[in-house]
């Protein structure tokens, strides 16, 4: 654990540096989908539930605080909050109908609950179809911080991130991460010691799609925009091999992760439709190269837990 907490404490002084030297923007953007990759670690890292579908958490909720913040004037803060909530209400209904499935039958009905919320979008006016919710405004946080300015709107995600990111290790470190850690290992094990698998899995997808709302809410404030994009299946796709490149089951995995994957959309930007191809290809080598992950092969090699 203490190894745990140092790396914790590197990872905030780095990001707490960084737009010293790195584009804020591109950082910012990086630590929105390192909590929502963060966000589904949880669920599938620690519960052992893939969903297809975490990305209608993360578009119902910028959706959610785009709308409110730029047609019902709602200060940063609210916007936020509002959109975690009906990321929060989305992940009640979705659970309830998804959860008591296993395996394959697990993924396939998120993906399908995706898919109808995608064309709900899709086809609502508030949302703005294929154009989305533009020129979303920033405002002042707590009625005197204006994130119009890049360092404010900066410290403000780090904020945010560094809060999702403690929240979810106190988690995973919890009573209820180790329940949910056996239930991972041997299910009928865990529900012949009494304890209700059901349920357990329930409030890990729950939590997992509130905090992927919380990304989502903030990354819509960042960049000024909700659209379809953040609502596909693709993003959904894209959270995976987040996970799985960075280390399935770790701590800093995730966050390792979407940096990579960010990173190469970012510079390779000018390989046009290529980069998807170029994004294949290094996630193939990856996975032969690094069967746990980077982070996992670390941990592995240094024979701590990451």
């Amino acid at each position: 654990m203490k190894h745990q907490y140092i790396g914790i404490a590197v990872m905030a002084l780095l990001f707490a540096v960084a737009p010293l030297v790195v584009y804020p923007v591109f950082m910012m953007k990086a630590m929105c989908f390192a909590l929502f990759a963060c966000a589904f670690n949880l669920l599938i890292g620690f519960g052992g539930l893939l969903s297809f579908g975490h990305a209608m958490f993360l578009g119902t909720a910028g959706y959610a605080a785009a709308h409110s913040a730029k047609i019902w004037g709602f200060p940063p803060e609210l916007a936020v909050v509002f959109g975690t909530a009906c990321a929060f209400l989305l992940s009640i209904v979705s659970g309830l109908l998804a959860i008591r499935r296993l395996g394959i039958y697990f993924s396939m009905i998120t993906l399908a609950l995706a898919q109808m919320v995608f064309f709900f979008y899709l086809q609502m006016p508030f949302t703005g179809g294929e154009d989305g919710i533009q020129a979303v405004p920033r405002g002042r946080l707590f009625g005197f911080i204006d994130l119009s300015n890049i360092w404010a709107m900066y410290y403000t995600v780090f904020a945010v991130f560094l809060g999702g990111f403690l929240l979810i290790h106190r988690v995973i470190h919890s009573p209820f991460g180790q329940v949910l850690k056996s239930i991972r290992e041997n299910e009928a094990r865990a529900t012949s010691l009494g304890y209700d698998s059901v349920r357990y899995k329930f409030m890990a997808f729950v939590l997992s799609g509130t905090l992927a709302g919380v990304a989502g809410a903030v990354k819509a404030l960042v960049f000024q925009l909700a659209s379809l994009t953040d609502v596909h299946w693709t993003m959904s796709g894209e959270v995976v091999l987040m996970t799985l490149l960075g280390g399935l089951g770790t701590i800093f995995g995730p966050v390792v992760g979407a940096f990579i994957i960010i990173a190469m959309e970012n510079y390779l930007a000018q390989l046009g439709a290529w980069v998807t191809v170029v994004q294949g290809a290094i996630f193939v080598v990856c996975v032969l190269t690094f069967r746990r992950g980077v982070v996992g092969e670390i941990a592995h090699f240094i024979k701590k837990p990451l």
